[in-house]
């Protein structure tokens, strides 16, 4: 049997320090019914199994095998011999370790031989290519003469600070070995990690030269390799690579020394997963500096460069971020820089316990990560724009959703994300439990020592009824703490960057057993400290009325215009369900908004909205993550007010 699959930040060891509130593992959360376990689900009989094919039909597997078979030509003494890779760029290495990853997610909850077969022949292969004395790196041994890429320097690790991606490919490397060793109790994954990681503390020991990593990742892997073995030198390596920034470009973070950082700049997701990777560090060492640094960057985030659908990254030049308020509609928004932000507002949440980050992690998801990939779950969106034609092609050679990309990192990153939903869900904090996330599921957690089963019975995002049921073997005193949204209070983000018309709190209630429960909110919590047991009924209804959206008057590409979404979901009209009508046309505010059915083909339980127009009509709104999931067809989210 595999032994249970640690979730992402949770120790394997103890370690003397760490994140203050502990993740739920996702092994031991259940999603059963709703939005996210249909989509958790697509990723697991679709998405996992197309991307492990992939990795075989674009040939990404097959430059593990070029560079095995130069490691053994030349061994047997053709000095000269090389091949040229067969894809297209260096770190297409990648693409084979996070699909492994997302199928060692699924694993740990869905035990598979015939899987873990699959991945092991995909390992024998990835070990083959590694060198004697543990590079590992297609592009390099395959054509170790002369660099086969641009990229690429002549010597090991020279051009990592730029775009060789040597360190990237580690990264997740680490992430993937750790996953499968703790869902099969295999090492052979990790056994070719760790031979890399001593020869990075070979070359990269404290006193010995730094390079900086050109594109982040590498951070959260050897964090991830500390947490498997509580080998404190790759802690170590992983704070070097963040204290070695600050003398190159703001495109890679280099501009400055992390912990002066305060703006986010440059590549989105290089500075995502950066920030993640600071977090973990600022959870693992103590240093509250880290925080202090990474505090300030998601708020110069969310409240200056942050799309209403959770995207980010306005600009396609550099896939980065823009100034303050250049939030035009036609943004790139790559699902690969939402994915890392939930990862970092989780890991914020975590360190700090503040139900504001859980606000950014749920507008990400379920808007700007969901709208990556189709309900299908085998076609992908590499950027996410607010607005579109209907035939540009604006998808990387693309036009409209793609079956797979020449760069293929968003595809694999978005399939782990969903395979690790749960352990997103629920946290823990000494006496207290968190619900952070709402979806039908059940949790197992342990509690002031005592072992609390948690139910969750909701359709929510469709609707925000939420029945929890809370089970112990013996009473027991605790606290349950349930996440108010802030789009129930009010206001769609933390800061005024996009603000509610009416800005009304949506009139929630809470009920323990049928008696209504008077809270006060705490700093986005409504938190019950009582003695539990033996079975709890806990309602929470979280009412969602139709929200006109404004942007604040500093963005111009929202002047004049306005959004609408409903819970936690931003809407947007497409043009295949307005014949005859233009995405143009006026909308009124001061007529009610009311729901439809959905649309043939999409999600029946989130309703459509009609939205009235100045003519006496009306457009009709689905759920921004569904858009092109049937044909090409212009789209927008922000409407306008007047001609």
């Amino acid at each position: 049997m595999p032994r249970p699959l640690i979730a992402l930040l949770t120790p394997a060891l103890a370690l003397a320090v760490d994140y203050p509130v502990q993740p739920v593992p996702f092994t031991r959360v259940h999603l059963t019914g709703g939005l996210l376990a249909e989509r958790q689900a697509v990723d697991l009989a679709v998405t996992i199994p197309f991307a492990l094919q992939q990795c075989e039909d674009s040939h990404r597997l097959a430059n593990f095998d070029q560079a095995a078979e130069v490691l053994r030509r030349r061994a047997a003494g053709d000095a000269g011999f090389q091949l040229k890779p067969l894809t297209k760029y260096p770190f297409d290495d990648t693409d084979p370790y996070k699909a492994i990853e997302a199928a060692s997610y699924a694993l740990a909850a869905h035990p598979d031989d015939a899987l873990v077969a699959r991945l092991e022949a995909m390992i024998v292969r990835i070990g083959a290519a590694q060198e004697a004395d543990g590079y590992l790196y297609t592009f390099r041994t395959m054509h170790p003469d002369t660099p086969a890429h641009a990229w690429i320097g002549q010597q090991r690790w020279e051009k990592d600070h730029d775009l060789s991606h040597e360190l990237y490919n580690l990264g997740h490397l680490y992430e993937a070995a750790t996953a499968y060793h703790a869902a099969t109790g295999k090492r052979s994954l990790l056994d070719i990690a760790l031979r890399t990681a001593e020869l990075l503390w070979r070359d990269f020991a404290p006193g010995k030269p730094i390079v900086v990593p050109g594109h982040q990742v590498i951070e959260m892997g050897l964090v991830h390799l500390y947490r498997a073995t509580g080998d404190a030198r790759w802690l170590t390596l992983a704070q070097r690579f963040l204290e070695a920034r600050g003398h190159g470009r703001d495109y890679s973070q280099d501009h400055q020394p992390v912990l002066d950082q305060r703006a986010a700049v440059g590549h989105a997701v290089r500075a995502n997963y950066l920030y993640a990777g600071m977090a973990d560090v600022a959870a693992l060492t103590g240093d509250a500096r880290y925080r202090t640094a990474i505090t300030a960057l998601w708020d110069d985030v969310v409240q200056r460069k942050y799309y209403l659908t959770g995207g980010l990254g306005a600009r396609a030049r550099g896939e980065a971020y823009g100034a303050a308020y250049e939030l035009p509609h036609d943004a790139y928004n790559e699902t690969c820089a939402a994915v890392a932000f939930v990862m970092w507002s989780h890991r914020m949440y975590l360190l700090s316990g503040e139900a504001r980050y859980y606000d950014g992690l749920e507008r990400t998801l379920f808007n700007g990560t969901l709208s990556g990939i189709s309900l299908s779950g085998d076609r992908f969106f590499y950027p996410n724009p607010l607005i579109y034609d209907g035939k540009a092609v604006n998808n990387h050679e693309h036009a409209g959703r793609a079956p797979w990309f020449g760069c293929a990192c968003c595809p694999p990153n978005i399939a782990r994300l969903l395979a690790s939903l749960g352990g997103y869900v629920a946290a823990v904090q000494g006496d207290r439990l968190d619900v952070g996330l709402y979806t039908a599921c059940t949790v197992e957690a342990t509690v002031a020592g005592t072992a609390v089963r948690l139910t969750q019975d909701t359709a929510y995002p469709a609707n925000g009824r939420v029945a929890l049921t809370v089970a112990v073997d013996q009473p027991t005193r605790f606290t349950l703490s349930l996440r108010l949204p802030g789009w129930a209070q009010g206001r769609p983000v933390p800061g005024s960057l996009y603000t509610y018309a009416d800005a009304t709190a949506a009139g929630w209630s809470l009920t323990i057993d049928g008696q209504r429960q008077e809270v006060i909110p705490q700093d986005g919590w409504l938190r019950v400290e009582r003695t539990w047991g033996p079975t709890t009924r806990v309602d929470l209804d979280l009412p969602m009325p139709v929200r006109v959206v404004r942007g604040a008057p500093e963005i111009p590409a929202t002047r004049g215009e306005v959004a609408f979404e409903r819970g936690p979901i931003v809407y947007a009209v497409e043009g295949i369900d307005q014949p005859g009508r233009a995405l143009e046309s006026p909308v009124r505010t001061d007529v009610a908004v009311t729901e439809a059915p959905a649309p043939t083909g999409l999600p029946a339980a989130l309703p459509a909205l009609r939205v009235p127009t100045a003519d006496g009509g009306a457009l009709m709104a689905i759920p921004y993550f569904a858009w092109n999931n049937r044909g090409l067809s212009p789209m927008r989210v922000w409407l306008k007010t007047a001609p």
